[in-house]
């Protein structure tokens, strides 16, 4: 594994353990040349997914990008982040043992819509403005008035 700090190639693992869901495992590495510490991610890949996209272009799915995607929605929201890798797993998950090779980015969209209702209706809202391409204040007040508390918020 390259050294994120100085790029040497070699590093040992001082460490390793599951993750809490049991989904990747943890491995904390220090490199042989700089003696800097970092940590790697193994996760486990079942096929090779493409995400079909609108305009009709093809894409390698990335589960960083969907993380990333709902950690913009949860920003400043009082969501453990154990939850939100959680949420990220099981719709990578659901993605993978669908049994195609292929999904488009509408139902991806859609599953991480149905996620985040039932997480924070803030992050739920958030990620719909993007994902629903709101242009205007109204689209926000609209969809806002059909969306349930969750949780007592």
């Amino acid at each position: 594994m390259r050294c994120p700090f100085c790029g040497h190639e070699d590093s040992q693992v001082k460490d390793s353990r599951p993750t809490e869901d049991g989904t990747a495992i943890r491995r904390r590495r220090q490199c042989e040349a700089c003696a800097a510490r970092f940590t790697t991610f193994e996760r486990i890949q079942l096929r090779d997914i493409w995400v079909m996209k609108s305009e009709g272009r093809r894409e390698a799915f990335e589960r960083d990008k969907l993380a990333r995607s709902i950690d913009i929605a949860c920003r400043k929201r009082p969501i453990d982040p154990a939850r939100i890798e959680k949420l990220v797993s099981g719709i990578q998950r659901q993605i993978e043992t669908g049994g195609e090779s292929e999904i488009s980015a509408q139902v991806i969209g859609e599953m991480v819509m149905e996620a985040l209702k039932s997480l924070d209706s803030v992050a739920y809202i958030r990620f719909a403005s993007v994902y629903k391409d709101f242009r205007e204040a109204r689209d926000f007040e609209d969809f806002a008035s059909t969306v349930k508390e969750v949780g007592g918020e």
